[in-house]
């Protein structure tokens, strides 16, 4: 059978010598994708995510802020002004009679109304009283090793700065609120280590040993997750000794938080392992000699690491929630200790809230964290899914 030379295909050959600075081929692209690592491609298509990854910018803000609350408050939380119960927030201005004279506040002056027995506010708006920036205010404990009081800003010599306004003792609510972050961020955290630590053990014991251990770990997750929340997390609080220490009431709450978020984690982890027990280098590990707890710690749970971090985002806010619930209800953490829900409990008083309305401010940085931690966890959910 002869074949002609024309209907053989045509193979292009390139006779240019080889140079490595040249610009790869097209392919060369798809060949980079088929080599990275799972986490380089969740980092890829996390970074499309243009709503998660403006949500974990804020997030970051919110952690930054934690070690430097003291310097960026204004006021030591606890500082009272008497003269000042109850003040609504102040303004901050920069022009003043048509000239920009840089950011100040007008002074406060107050009646009081015998008619309605509260304080009447009044502005003068004739004094003008500049903001101090990188001063030295009230004095402060910088991580409890020495005492200082530089601040970021400061309020007018011989003035005020309330820019969320006071509560009933006077205590300004913008510093109250930076200085409750500390506490309300790193309760999301702790608890959820507490509860990661319970999920990855359980977890990977019920996944991987099967069984009777799956069985009796299955049971208590079941037992647990049909108990009514909170309620059970209101006996808990309630039966922490009353006489116990701030810092010991802080771990006893994130503890409580922790074990009882462990069983939804522990579930994912099982039906995780349940199908990569079976994989080709699990036997090979298992025919190697590997221990059950090497196979599940350095096989296993790395496979899938990304989802339980998508997880474990999705939790945090739930953590903060709780602890934000205990304390206004007040069965969490108490004063002196300063939080965002021991804030909100000054606002279970309706007459108050009427009257002063300033004093739900707190509740704003607990939106802003929950929606932040909901749209990051929903972005790395979804960076983190082969299908998506």
């Amino acid at each position: 059978m002869n074949l002609d030379l024309r209907d053989r295909p045509q193979h292009f050959v390139d006779a240019a010598p080889f140079d490595p600075g040249r610009t790869e081929p097209a392919g060369a692209e798809r060949s980079a994708v088929d080599r990275a690592s799972s986490w380089r491609l969740t980092w890829w298509k996390f970074r499309k995510h243009r709503v998660a990854v403006a949500a974990g910018l804020i997030l970051i803000a919110f952690y930054a802020l934690i070690p430097f609350v003291e310097v960026i408050a204004p006021y030591n939380p606890a500082k009272r002004h008497g003269d000042f119960l109850y003040a609504p927030p102040q303004s901050v201005h920069l022009f003043h009679d048509g000239r920009f004279v840089g950011p100040y506040t007008h002074p406060y002056h107050f009646t009081f109304n015998i008619e309605t027995f509260h304080r009447d506010y009044t502005v003068d708006r004739s004094v003008v009283q500049p903001l101090r920036f990188l001063c030295r205010g009230d004095t402060y404990a910088f991580w409890g090793l020495f005492d200082t009081d530089w601040h970021l800003v400061c309020p007018p010599k011989d003035g005020t700065m309330f820019l969320l306004g006071t509560d009933r003792l006077g205590r300004d609510l913008l510093s109250r609120i930076i200085s409750g972050t500390r506490i309300s961020l790193t309760v999301g955290l702790v608890g959820i280590a507490v509860s990661f630590a319970l999920g990855l053990f359980f977890g990977g014991l019920a996944g991987y040993l099967g069984g009777w251990v799956d069985n009796v770990i299955q049971r208590v997750i079941e037992i647990l997750r049909s108990l009514p929340e909170l309620p059970l997390w209101l006996a808990l609080s309630a039966a922490l000794p009353p006489n116990w220490s701030p810092i010991l009431v802080f771990f006893g709450i994130t503890l409580i938080l922790g074990l009882l978020d462990w069983p939804g984690l522990a579930r994912a982890v099982r039906s995780k392992l349940l199908a990569l027990r079976e994989e080709d280098y699990v036997r090979a590990a298992e025919l190697m000699g590997a221990s059950k707890t090497r196979i599940i710690a350095r096989h296993l749970i790395p496979n899938f690491m990304s989802h339980l971090i998508a997880s474990a985002t999705l939790s945090i806010p739930s953590m903060i929630l709780g602890e934000t619930a205990l304390s206004f209800l007040g069965l969490g953490l108490r004063p002196p200790v300063t939080s965002w829900g021991v804030l909100l409990n000054e606002a279970q008083n309706l007459a108050a809230v009427q009257l002063h309305p300033w004093l739900l401010a707190p509740i704003l940085p607990v939106v802003i964290v929950v929606l932040a931690f909901n749209f990051l966890g929903d972005g790395l959910r979804d960076a983190a899914d082969p299908y998506h």
